[in-house]
């Protein structure tokens, strides 16, 4: 029970920092200075729950504000801020209910099967190429018995492609935003043949 009432209370204030002060927030973001790397990790680990801000916008302001490489790490940690707390809500506050929301997702038990064969890399997998919904990736892990480091890690190295291409997408958006669409762009187009290409050889499979 006490578990459950603090995970509430967490969400809460998740929620309302996130929807309340969205645009105070953004603002301090593009300010700029040491408050604003603060400020922009608490905004990525929000979005990690309610995409209050499209993500892509999000860490490409912040890509912009900060530079590439600043601007990944900014992103980075706090997106990982974010999954870690998603992943923990999952594990220890919001079991029953995590259980139920996978009850809409049936294909998920073929990545459990895997997760359990090979946790490192069916996490490191489903990061890289989003074929699972980030947040179910989160809450499976969260109910099954993978090991923290192995979800931190293979979370850590999975998000850096989509990071460091929209950090540097942002960071070069003033100068030539021809080429940002066109690098963010050629990325999605990439996954979205990866993921056409598996789900083609499932449906082949399974005729």
């Amino acid at each position: 029970m006490v578990k459950k009432v603090a995970s509430l209370c967490i969400l809460f204030i998740i929620i309302a920092v996130g929807y309340i002060q969205k645009d105070e927030l953004l603002s301090l973001v593009n300010a700029g200075g040491s408050l604003s790397i603060l400020i922009s990790m608490l905004l990525v680990s929000i979005c990690v729950f309610f995409p209050i801000i499209p993500f892509p916008v999000l860490a490409g302001a912040i890509g912009s504000v900060f530079g590439a490489t600043q601007g990944m790490i900014v992103s980075l940690t706090g997106a990982m801020v974010g999954t870690m707390g998603f992943f923990y809500l999952s594990r220890y506050g919001f079991r029953d209910y995590a259980q139920q929301k996978l009850m809409n997702y049936p294909k998920v038990q073929e990545y459990e099967a895997f997760l359990n064969q090979n946790s490192f890399l069916a996490i490191l997998t489903c990061r890289l190429i989003p074929i699972i919904p980030a947040p179910v990736v989160n809450i499976v892990c969260g109910l099954s018995k993978v090991k923290v480091h192995t979800f931190f890690i293979a979370s850590s190295i999975g998000k850096i492609p989509n990071i460091l291409i929209l950090s540097y997408a942002g960071a070069s958006f003033s100068s030539n935003k021809l080429f940002s669409f066109g690098l963010y762009g050629g990325y999605i187009l990439i996954i979205f043949l990866i993921n056409f290409v598996i789900m083609y050889r499932r449906m082949a499979r399974d005729i």
